[in-house]
């Protein structure tokens, strides 16, 4: 990550060509370069003109600050805009899934700085990436559940893809995560020491991107997730979060602090977040992106999004009051609802030219 003083401070996000690199920095320091709807098109914008353009052979994405690459979308925009309707947001989304689509898609070496935090959008704009790099200040997750929010940006599919159901307890407690966490679960693919990052970028410049990141690359940590995976993967097997709550008590110690955990999240979110990793499963891309969009508009419409939004970031009680208050009322058919198809207002991504051969 750049230093707050190497940036123009004015804009959100900076692009540059460095010989063969093309260069995207989130600079927006002070809010660990939270996305903004701003950001998000000129980001898309940009990808859009290099992906065709014969003197950028690699892209990077980086985090200007020392506090990580992105730490979501700006929730308090977000929740600004549900108090006056929801219908900013809802365009925000749709491009941001778009750029998610692009990343995820896109023809050159893409390589993401997964340094400091990495949360919700942050994932969205690395974790879909060919080459994903954590370092040792790695902090990264889907904590939509605090919020009354269920994960999007495809995080749905990348944690469905996880080793057994590690990515179903990542998503259902929100928790953060370390470099070696997120290398376990398949959200990256290197181990870069931080203090190596600038030396990287300058080698990205006219290297190979592979061989430029396999040089730097360490081999990472051990993975405290993986070492739970025996009683992660016993009680998360479960398709009710009722059952998976009571497996987790009965497992006892780190299992039950889970269920504490889950406990405290939205139980619509939670029960949702089940669904949507559940459904999520052999889907491509394009396919899961849309249907998060379903479940976020709902969940704009819904009590729990506002209500986890203000106890979290706005008020700061850390007090929501959910609606409903128990996984128990939290019905099949309350859950279904939010997978309904938005007749003319579904988003329509671009599918992989290989999903069409």
């Amino acid at each position: 990550m750049l230093p707050e003083q190497e940036v123009p401070s004015e804009q959100e996000v900076v692009f540059e060509q460095r010989g063969k690199l093309g260069v995207v920095t989130l600079n927006r320091p002070r809010a660990v370069n939270a996305l903004t709807a701003g950001m998000v098109s000129a980001i898309l914008e940009q990808l859009t003109a290099w992906a065709d353009d014969d003197s950028v052979a690699t892209v990077l994405v980086q985090g200007a600050g020392n506090r990580g690459l992105c730490a979501g979308g700006d929730i308090v925009a977000i929740y600004r805009d549900i108090l006056a309707g929801g219908d900013e947001t809802a365009g925000f989304w749709a491009d941001e899934y778009r750029l998610n689509s692009l990343i995820g898609r896109f023809p050159k070496p893409y390589v993401a700085f997964m340094d400091g935090l990495v949360l919700g959008g942050g994932v969205g704009i690395s974790a879909h990436g060919s080459l994903r790099v954590v370092t040792e200040r790695t902090r990264t997750g889907m904590p939509e559940t605090t919020i009354g929010f269920v994960p999007d940006v495809g995080g749905t599919l990348l944690l469905s893809r996880s080793p057994g159901e590690a990515g179903t307890h990542a998503a259902l407690t929100g928790a953060h995560l370390s470099g070696a966490d997120a290398l376990f679960l398949g959200l990256a693919d290197y181990f870069v020491p931080s203090g190596s990052l600038a030396d990287l970028a300058a080698a990205l410049e006219n290297e190979s991107a592979e061989a430029a990141v396999v040089r730097f690359a360490e081999k990472a940590p051990a993975s405290a997730l993986e070492a739970q995976r025996d009683w992660i993967d016993a009680c998360y097997s479960a398709d009710d979060a009722e059952e998976i709550v009571r497996r987790l008590r009965a497992a006892g110690g780190e299992a039950a602090a889970a269920a504490d955990t889950i406990e405290e999240k939205s139980p619509t979110s939670v029960k949702v977040t089940l669904a949507s990793l559940r459904r999520s499963r052999g889907l491509t891309l394009d396919q899961a992106l849309t249907e998060e969009y379903r479940v976020g508009l709902r969940c704009l419409a819904g009590p729990d999004f506002r209500e986890g939004i203000r106890a979290q970031v706005v008020d700061k009680d850390r007090n929501p009051q959910w609606q409903p208050a128990t996984l128990h009322e939290v019905h099949a058919d309350d859950v279904e609802r939010y997978f309904a198809p938005l007749g003319d207002r579904e988003l329509v991504l671009w599918e992989r030219e290989s999903d069409h051969a």
